[in-house]
């Protein structure tokens, strides 16, 4: 399981331009079976996702395909977690 991190650098300015774009490729990910979560992080610091049933290589390289990634938008920064106890609503992590 990962939690990737995608914080705000230098272009943020162009945000708007690739929004769209960028909500495609997130949706991408879910309908892909990838991605479990993606919302904001606060105070306005960019995004985080977390994901499964990916290698950390895979994630990477479809981190680089996120257009906000490609436009220097955000900074992606990948954490590994290899779940030992959850709640038993979240067991399927462990697997």
């Amino acid at each position: 399981m990962f939690i990737a991190t995608l914080k705000f650098s230098g272009n943020k300015d162009q945000m708007s331009q690739f929004l769209d774009a960028h909500k495609k490729w997130i949706k991408q990910g879910f309908d892909d079976g990838i991605f479990l979560l993606a919302g904001s992080l606060q105070p306005g610091l960019g995004g985080g996702i977390l994901a499964h049933n990916i290698t950390r290589a895979d994630l990477e390289a479809r981190l680089n395909e996120d257009p906000f990634v490609q436009q220097k938008i955000v900074t992606a920064d990948v954490l590994e977690i290899d779940p030992s106890m959850t709640d038993e609503r979240l067991a399927f992590l462990r697997e």
